[in-house]
């Protein structure tokens, strides 16, 4: 790029106040593949030391914002940020998390094909000790995953994972600063819905590495790391790179970047092909377990909304019979159960268990109204209740 030259990417990487992980990720940022690029760093009321930690960058691409705290998560300074930047395309960093060396340079494509202004890379997350969590979360070709994610309903997609063209600010505005949180989800949806829901690429590989923030560590734990880690639990299942060692005196930011930095795309290259293999072992144990109760009960459909509904009305002994079996499973296949929380934590499930708690309540079990149940039952009068 030369000077005062455009730039091919403008990076926003908003910040408040923490300085002991900031540093790590502009490393990222300046190893990249692509060079072309400004980083607008936004000082979001910052009280500490990141403003120094931003200045010993020696690098004409960095501009630093020192502006005064703005409400909520800063909204209306990434507006006044955004409103001068000058790239074709506009990135996103978040100031604990990480890039992989050749995320920018992953996107030309995507944005190379006719109508697409928004593109997003595969979500990957790293818990506070180092377990690495991939995710799929396919706005494509998933039409329920987008009705939910325009409903302003789920989100798994980190603000670093994302790129948008410049023009999409011009056409469908700026971040609302009025918005409390999710302002990012607002965004992202507005984008999309004003491009007719055709205007979005999904990257399916792994190009940014997301951190839970330190106000999140304790209750926002994904229900996809719960399931992964029951797999992690399992000795020898989880691929080789798939967990960073996070020493006591150090933030796994810092643990993670000094792993990549020694060299970064081959570990990147057998990050993305350990996902790939955790996956298709994870494929594998869910065929093992379905199978089974596909045989045990042949009537049994693998709609996903309705599948807790037809466990639930299983003959009499209900699921208890599958829980003491997949209790009775081999160490191999308690990775299964994994599938089975997930399907515990589903809302027909938790909404079926409501109504069988209530038919407890109004028939309980061994009492004379009890047996009429059951009398009834058997002439079939109510066919189907269980």
């Amino acid at each position: 790029m030369t000077e005062n030259a455009a730039p091919l990417f403008s990076i926003v990487l908003p910040t408040h106040n923490r300085p002991d992980v900031l540093h790590f990720a502009i490393r990222s940022v300046l190893a990249q593949t692509i060079r072309d690029f400004e980083l607008l760093i936004v000082g979001d009321g910052c009280t500490d030391q990141t403003a120094e930690i931003v200045k010993g960058f020696d690098d004409a691409r960095i501009t630093w914002f020192d502006l005064p705290k703005a409400p909520n998560f800063g909204y209306a300074n990434r507006n006044i940020v955004l409103r001068q930047v000058r790239g074709k395309y506009i990135a996103f960093m978040a100031h604990d998390d990480l890039w992989l060396p050749d995320h920018l340079e992953r996107f030309i494509p995507a944005f190379e094909r006719p109508g697409i202004e928004l593109a997003y890379s595969q979500p990957v997350w790293v818990s506070p000790d180092g377990k690495i969590t991939p995710t799929i979360f396919n706005l494509v070709d998933d039409a329920l995953t987008l009705e939910m994610f325009l409903a302003k309903k789920t989100n798994r997609i980190p603000a670093a994972c994302v790129v948008h063209r410049r023009e999409c600010l011009d056409r469908y505005g700026y971040w609302d600063d009025s918005l409390p949180r999710e302002g990012d989800l607002d965004m992202w949806g507005r984008i999309i819905k004003g491009g007719g829901r055709q205007n979005v690429a999904y990257l399916r590989a792994a190009t940014c590495l997301h951190f839970r923030a330190d106000w999140k560590k304790k209750n926002s734990i994904l229900d996809e790391e719960i399931v992964w880690d029951r797999f992690y639990a399992l000795a020898g299942f989880m691929p080789d790179g798939m967990k960073i060692n996070v020493p006591v005196n150090m933030t796994e930011q810092q643990a993670t970047w000094q792993v990549i930095s020694v060299d970064a795309q081959a570990w990147s290259n057998n990050l993305r092909e350990a996902i790939q293999l955790a996956f298709e072992r994870r494929v594998a144990h869910s065929d093992a377990l379905m199978g089974w109760m596909l045989k045990r009960w042949p009537t049994l459909t693998l709609d996903s909304i309705h599948l807790t509904e037809h466990i639930n009305a299983l003959p009499n002994e209900g699921i208890s019979p599958l829980i003491e079996q997949i209790n009775r499973l081999s160490m191999r296949e308690v990775a299964l159960r994994a599938e089975l929380a997930a399907i515990k934590g589903a809302l027909p499930w938790r909404l079926g268990s409501e109504i069988l708690a209530i038919k407890r309540r109004l028939i309980p079990i061994g009492t004379l109204r009890e047996k009429v149940w059951l009398k009834i039952r058997q002439w079939k009068v109510f066919d189907g209740w269980q």
